[in-house]
């Protein structure tokens, strides 16, 4: 049966730019958390129903952890993070789990090929999407949005993160060598 346009799926160029984009989103990750002082990482925020650093990071964590029950419940789940004793290195290797098995959901999701992955699943009450782009953009968008709001909050609790940092967030030729590629498609 042949899909609809708006189903799809994207040549294998454009799908492996899609994964090494969702690596380099992850690497951006990584760089925060490696740089990130330690005090920051619990460290109060001013206003109430902020969440902390901690908080941000481990809510990324768990929540790829509800996409791929909801979408990918044969992948493997990496351990959930409790935001109030995890330490700076578990989420680190907690987000590159989840960022693996969240590439791995994605790979299969835009190949075509396999039935196993049907549909995306952001939430149980949310109305599920067909697998593609938009599933794609959503993740990435989800990260770095809570990104921003780390990097933020670190700053206005005295903790900024150092220049070269900020500018290699922006310098994707640069996170796409550090995360194994060639450079961007």
């Amino acid at each position: 049966m042949a899909r609809s346009p708006a189903t799809a799926f994207p040549g294998s160029d454009f799908r492996q730019a899609l994964l090494e984009a969702y690596a380099v989103n992850d690497r951006m990750n990584q760089l925060v958390l490696e740089h990130l002082d330690p005090r920051a990482w619990h460290a109060k925020p001013f206003s109430r129903g902020v969440r902390t650093i901690a908080a941000l990071f481990t809510h990324m964590h768990n929540i790829r952890r509800k996409w791929l029950r909801l979408s990918a419940p044969d992948i493997k789940l990496p351990p959930q993070l409790d935001r109030g004793h995890c330490t700076q290195q578990q989420a680190r290797q907690a987000l590159a789990e989840s960022a693996a098995r969240c590439r791995e959901m994605l790979a299969e999701a835009l190949s075509g090929e396999h039935d196993r992955i049907k549909q995306f699943r952001r939430d149980a009450w949310a109305k599920p999407w067909p697998v593609g782009a938009a599933m794609f953009t959503y993740m990435v968008q989800h990260d770095a949005h809570h990104r921003g709001q780390a990097c933020m909050l670190a700053h206005q609790l005295g903790f900024r993160l150092p220049t070269k940092v900020n500018y290699t967030l922006w310098c994707w030729e640069t996170l796409y060598r550090q995360s194994g590629f060639a450079e961007p498609h």
